[in-house]
């Protein structure tokens, strides 16, 4: 995950600091998308992830992945205050031929309503959703220096599996999580990838408070400057193959 926040640490007040932290009772409501649902929650959803990256995607972004796979988004409201407080947004697909594989593509919960549990349970929700669908495997990125979400994604059972130098456009490393559903999926064959490994996976931005997207064009444009990736254990290797 990467991005520039735009909620820097400040020593006064200012209209661009973060809202408070708020303290009181909620009464949270978890949703899944649908379609009869884009004219009340679309916009919502865009300006909740793209509050703190460095620059907004096209609401085709957003239409790719939740016109096919919207039943793997889920919303978490809150009805009393009629508020979108965090939203996860993913897809599932086979991998190069290989296993099913979920990939969580975008997270983000309200600021002053983190720590609440709230981002956790959207991604128990993915997963019990994709597991339901029979999902082999799930991956997601993130960036190596992100460690509330490492946090939050490690607690339920994803491992580092890769490390990628430069992966995003900010120029910041990655690590690649994945969580493996199912008995021997990690030694399943696959086709030998055309592009660099994760392509066709979004190559997106994702602050370091946890929110995040993919924009597959620019999928596109860092295919061309990808390298070297490095494996957890620092193994490094040519990722296009020459």
């Amino acid at each position: 995950m990467s991005g520039t926040s735009k909620n820097a640490a400040i020593d006064g007040p200012s209209e661009n600091a973060p809202p408070p932290k708020f303290n009181g009772e909620l009464n949270v409501h978890y949703i899944s998308y649908g379609s009869e649902k884009e004219s009340s929650y679309l916009p919502a959803i865009r300006q909740l992830i793209s509050k703190d990256l460095s620059e907004p995607y096209s609401i085709y972004v957003y239409r790719y992945f939740l016109y096919q796979w919207g039943d793997l988004c889920f919303m978490a409201l809150d009805e009393d205050r009629n508020a979108l407080l965090g939203v996860i947004v993913c897809k599932l697909e086979p991998h190069r031929g290989g296993p099913l594989r979920g990939y969580i593509a975008m997270l983000a919960t309200r600021s002053e309503y983190r720590g609440r549990g709230i981002a956790t349970k959207l991604v128990r929700l993915a997963v019990e959703k994709m597991i339901e669908k029979d999902a082999d495997e799930i991956a997601l990125e993130t960036e190596v220096t992100n460690t509330p979400s490492l946090r939050i994604y490690e607690n339920l059972g994803f491992l580092r599996t890769k490390r990628l130098h430069r992966y995003y456009l900010n120029g910041s490393t990655a690590f690649r999580l994945l969580l493996y559903l199912k008995p021997g999926i990690p030694f399943k064959p696959t086709f030998p990838p055309e592009f660099p490994a994760g392509y066709g996976e979004g190559h997106g931005q994702i602050s370091q408070d946890g929110q995040g997207s993919v924009d597959e064009q620019q999928v596109e444009r860092q295919v061309a400057r990808m390298g070297i990736e490095e494996d957890v254990y620092g193994e490094r290797f040519d990722v296009t193959g020459q």
